[in-house]
């Protein structure tokens, strides 16, 4: 969020308080819209096509295998987070790590379009599922495949999020949440543009 701009800064208090004049839901509607509808146990999920956002299953190659995963985002890479790098999973798997903290005040928007067309890029290959993960699967690997919707499909962020709550639970953080607010205004702003 450094890298907003003050009148960015000042949408996103907006937000937090109670949207904008645009349509755009406040934080606190998207937190209603999370604890809203079903909650999904099951771990396993394909909420687009091709694309599974999982818990830690990462860890059971043998499952992965019988998905036929092809490629896998990790939404937690790194020596504290889950495991998962390219080594664990094999040669026949590409490997793609965001080294997240699952905190508030880390910026995952910086990921956001990378991951979003290393996601596509990797549909748009014959035969390819993607599994993203982080530790839990609610809120990194979460936020990572809403934003892909928002960049590639076109989604609002809530319809993004209504889409993948179809399929499973998920709670993105508070500060991913402002973060993906500022996406949708971004990716809002840009459509309008053009």
């Amino acid at each position: 969020l450094r890298s907003l701009s003050q009148q960015s800064a000042r949408r996103i208090i907006k937000m937090e308080n109670g949207g904008l004049s645009s349509g755009s839901p406040s934080v606190k509607d998207l937190v209603r819209v999370l604890y809203g509808g079903k909650r999904f146990g099951n771990h396993v999920n394909e909420v687009w096509p091709n694309l599974f956002p999982l818990k830690c299953v990462a860890n059971d190659r043998y499952s992965l295998w019988k998905l036929g995963i092809t490629h896998v985002l990790n939404a937690a890479h790194g020596k504290m987070h889950c495991q998962g790098s390219h080594g664990f999973y094999g040669p026949t798997v590409d490997y793609y790590g965001v080294p997240a903290d699952d905190s508030p005040s880390f910026d995952l928007s910086r990921y956001f379009f990378p991951s979003a067309d290393y996601i596509q890029n990797a549909l748009n290959t014959t035969g390819a599922r993607v599994f993203v993960h982080c530790a839990v699967g609610v809120s990194r690997s979460a936020s990572l495949v809403l934003a892909y919707l928002m960049i590639h499909h076109h989604y609002t962020l809530e319809e993004a999020i209504n889409k993948v709550k179809e399929h499973r639970w998920i709670f993105p953080n508070r500060g991913f949440l402002k973060q993906l607010c500022a996406l949708d205004m971004k990716l809002r702003t840009t459509s309008a543009s053009h």
